[in-house]
């Protein structure tokens, strides 16, 4: 195959992930219904990491850890907390919504990065940063106390939860090699452990094993993490880091659309106001990293 072939080919799989990835928080917004937060983040997340098991088995990827500290950290914040809080957030407030809060997650990184790495942020960097704060507060309302406050602040603890789990990746990619494929199936193996043990002890409610809860599970845990986190690590060493980078921008997006679509959600003209500034945001964000010819981070995938 051509090496043209090999990126157009690559390119039609960003666009298929970008779909399965954005779509994922629609239905996990209909998996709540039959299923408690912390259940379904731990269902999800066992699914995910033994459908990568045979993969692994498949391309003869080494099965030991290779960095199984790292790999416990990052398992424990990226996976573990992500999840867990994330999930809480889509079980009280709306899918749309929730997507675009946990996006905020590369400026996040951006603010880690400079102590913890010291990549010091450049002109634009501080320009997106301030754009996405204040989408941020249209979004958040603190001054308001409603009830979806609790839901949208547990969304921004999950992207920052994300974030950290990258700088923890980029700081260890720093200085040794990594096999992002076995990384990332230990990664997820490590942190499902503590979230097994979460959702048992706080188990509120049976989970109802209706045919459409085993079909939004099955999609979920095989199609969007496990195929999903393959498909991103095939378009990422294929695709320009700008390409890579600016299509993720279609994942909240296609969540606020489908959202509005399937379940009827209706953003007020503030929280659009708001989620539009963090387009913007990202959109500078990406341009950046085009600019200055950065890779794109392999924890930087969302799913």
């Amino acid at each position: 195959m051509t090496g043209a072939s090999q990126v157009r080919r690559a390119a039609v799989v960003m666009v298929v992930l970008v779909v399965i990835w954005g779509y994922s928080w629609v239905l996990s917004k209909i998996g709540l219904r039959f299923c408690g937060p912390l259940d379904f983040a731990t269902l999800r997340t066992a699914l995910g990491a033994f459908t990568l098991l045979p993969a692994l088995l498949w391309l003869r990827k080494p099965l030991r850890p290779q960095h199984p500290r790292h790999a416990l950290a990052i398992g424990l914040i990226q996976t573990a907390g992500f999840l867990l809080l994330n999930n809480y957030a889509l079980s009280l407030g709306e899918a749309g919504k929730t997507a675009m809060l946990v996006f905020t997650m590369p400026f996040w990184v951006l603010l880690f990065a400079w102590p913890v790495l010291g990549e010091r942020i450049d002109g634009p960097g501080w320009g997106a940063v301030a754009l996405a704060g204040m989408g941020l507060l249209l979004l958040l309302e603190p001054w308001k106390l409603h009830a979806a406050l609790l839901a949208n602040v547990l969304a921004v603890m999950a992207g920052i939860c994300w974030a950290l789990g990258v700088v923890i990746a980029k700081k260890l990619h720093n200085h040794a090699p990594v096999d992002t494929f076995n990384f990332t199936f230990w990664q997820m193996l490590f942190g499902v452990v503590p979230m097994a043990i979460i959702a048992a002890a706080a188990h509120s409610r049976p989970i109802q094993w209706t045919p459409e809860f085993v079909a939004v599970f099955v999609l979920l845990g095989v199609v969007a993490t496990a195929g999903g986190w393959m498909m991103w690590l095939y378009v990422l060493h294929r695709l320009p880091a700008g390409t890579t980078s600016m299509a993720s921008l279609g994942i909240p997006v296609i969540a606020l659309v489908g959202s509005a679509i399937q379940l009827g959600e209706r953003p007020r003209p503030s929280e659009l106001g708001g989620m539009g500034l963090i387009v913007i945001a990202l959109a500078i964000v990406s341009w950046d990293a085009v600019r200055r010819h950065l890779e794109i981070e392999a924890q930087m995938g969302q799913e």
